[in-house]
Parts: structure tokens; C-alpha cells; sequence
């Protein structure tokens, strides 16, 4: 089962799998190991360092890392930590061009970048976040299949009751290229499939998703399980498994990315510092799955030497 959703998933071959991976470590803008930036994470946060740390990228975990910079600045007056959520793309291409200390992605660099650009890149995976179907909350759909997504986000599906819906037509609420989530969901639902469909929108940022689907009738797109809003509209099964959290770590829900943030080889003490305390205790032992997130350690899977990915 494993070996199929790792096929569908190239974006995850092309970097050598998860951080949570079995017998290897993270290695850190500084050369350091996941395992010693964790435990010296909050050391770091009380050391004298100063400096500005900038980021653009993934507006999926903007918000894990906008709270994180917040705790951060606390402890480190001197350090200014600042970014935007522009989508994977860009956070990947600013920060390979130094215009940003901290490049945010759903997908790995080499996904985006060419190979000259990713070798002056160090990748930190901070989290893991599952992601799924939304739809408004007229639609009477609570379950999907994957070939019934395949049908919709290609077009051939444009009616709700194809799918056992009302006679309405679908209205399908895109994400504009570039964006790792977007990126995410095709690779889970088209595998290796070229996919060009548009739909009737196609939108910058998860909160332009969550403000959209609030006031669409009949519409579907997707979403990272952290912007999830009953309030607003409501997130659907897929092949009959729940978006749970408890559901990603296991590989059941099939849709899910880990969360990267890429730093040059070369980068400052305030940046190395900054990206110590995303893997330390102080943020992976709580702050992440209080906002909505997975610990890359949490994940149940192991890699092999010749990089594939089965269940522990």
C-alpha cells in the first residue's frame, strides 16, 4: 500500500524521504544534526544573538511559523524575524536568490529549483501536515474517492450528482501554480498524471481559500488540515478515512506533505538560531500540533537504503 501513495508522491523521492526517517538525521544550516539542534534548541533560544531573519514560502504553515518567531523574539529581543506566505515556489526562489534568510515549502527544492540552486540549500523539515478536499457547506457530499477527485479537479466532473450530490454544478476553487499544497494534492490524486486544469478560480493563499469557500455555494478545493473551518465550510473524507492527524501518521489518509524550511549554507547566526528553535522541544513538544501540525517524529514510517518507504 505504502509503495503506491510513495509513487503517487515524486516530491518526496526526489529529496530521500522524511526527517523522521529511521537513522538519519537533519542536518542544519550550521552542519549540526537534528538531534543536537533539538536538545540545544532552547539553549540557542537564551544564547545573545542578534540580527534579522527573513522567510517567504508556504502559506500552509505560515502560521506554525509566524507563532514560533513570536516565542522567538520573546527570548531574543535583538533578533527581528519576519516573512510573508507567498506560496512554495517563491519561498524556494527567494531564498535560493538570498533575497529571504528562510526559504518555507510543502515540496522539496528540487521540485522548484534547478540542481545549482538546491546544493547552496540546507532543507529543515519542521512538521508534517495532512491535507484534503473542502467543500461549502451546501453540498451534501461527505466522501470522496480518489478517482471521483481525479474527475473533478481534471474537469470531467463538473455536476454534483455525479458524485451523489444535488443536480448543481461544481465550482472548483483552485490553487495557482507554484503552491506546494497544490503540488501535494495533485501528486496524491494524479500520480504522475500532467494535469493543466484551472477550474473557475485559481488562488494565491490558504486564507484566500478559507475566505472563498465561506461565500461559495457548491464549491470544492482543498485545504492543509490547519485551516481546516467547520465554521466556513466543511472537509470530507477520502476513500472513507476522516482528515485526522491520526490518520496521516499511519499513511491511512493518503493526502499529506512534510513542511521544509530551506536556509543557505552560508546563512547568519540569527537565521541558524531561528531554525535550532523550530526543531527544539519548545516547538516540536507542543507549539506543533497545537496549531494544528504533526512532529516529524511522530511519523510511522522507515526508509530503506535504496529509498523506499514502508510502515514501521
Amino acid at each position: 500500500m505504502l509503495d503506491q501513495a510513495y509513487s503517487r508522491r515524486q516530491f518526496l523521492g526526489l529529496a530521500g524521504g522524511l526527517a523522521s526517517i529511521v537513522g538519519l538525521g537533519l542536518v542544519g544550516c550550521g552542519g549540526s544534526n537534528a538531534a543536537n539542534t533539538a536538545a540545544e534548541g532552547s539553549a540557542a533560544a537564551a544564547e545573545s544573538v542578534s540580527g534579522e531573519v527573513t522567510y517567504d514560502g508556504a502559506s500552509s504553515f505560515q502560521a506554525l511559523v509566524e507563532t514560533a518567531a513570536e516565542k522567538f523574539m520573546d527570548a531574543n529581543p535583538d533578533v527581528s524575524v519576519s516573512g510573508s506566505g507567498n506560496g512554495s515556489g517563491k519561498g524556494l526562489t527567494a531564498v535560493a536568490a538570498g533575497t529571504v534568510t528562510i526559504g518555507n515549502s510543502d515540496v522539496f527544492a528540487e521540485t522548484k529549483l534547478e540542481a545549482d540552486q538546491v546544493k547552496n540549500l540546507v532543507d529543515h523539515e519542521v512538521a508534517v501536515v495532512g491535507m484534503g478536499p473542502v467543500v461549502s457547506k451546501n453540498v451534501k457530499v461527505d466522501d470522496l474517492s480518489l478517482e471521483q477527485l481525479k474527475g473533478i479537479f481534471s474537469g470531467q466532473i463538473t455536476n454534483w450528482k455525479e458524485v451523489g450530490g444535488d443536480d448543481a454544478k461544481i465550482v472548483v476553487l483552485n490553487r495557482k501554480a507554484g503552491s506546494g499544497t497544490r503540488a501535494t494534492f495533485e501528486a496524491a490524486v494524479f500520480g504522475d498524471e500532467a494535469v493543466d486544469f484551472k477550474g473557475d478560480a485559481e488562488l494565491d493563499k490558504s486564507g484566500d481559500v478559507q475566505t472563498q469557500m465561506g461565500s461559495t455555494d457548491n464549491a470544492i478545493s482543498y485545504l492543509d488540515f490547519s485551516h481546516f473551518d467547520d465554521s466556513k465550510f466543511n472537509a470530507i473524507k477520502v476513500e472513507g478515512v476522516e482528515p485526522k492527524s491520526a490518520n496521516v501518521t499511519d499513511d491511512s489518509f493518503k493526502i499529506w506533505a512534510t513542511e521544509h524550511m530551506y536556509c543557505s549554507k552560508d546563512a547568519d547566526e540569527a537565521t541558524k538560531a531561528f531554525l535550532e528553535f523550530m526543531l527544539s522541544d519548545d516547538v516540536q513538544g507542543k507549539l506543533v500540533e497545537e496549531q494544528g501540525f504533526i512532529p516529524v517524529s511522530a511519523m510511522k514510517v522507515v526508509k530503506d537504503a535504496s529509498g523506499k518507504v514502508s510502515a514501521k
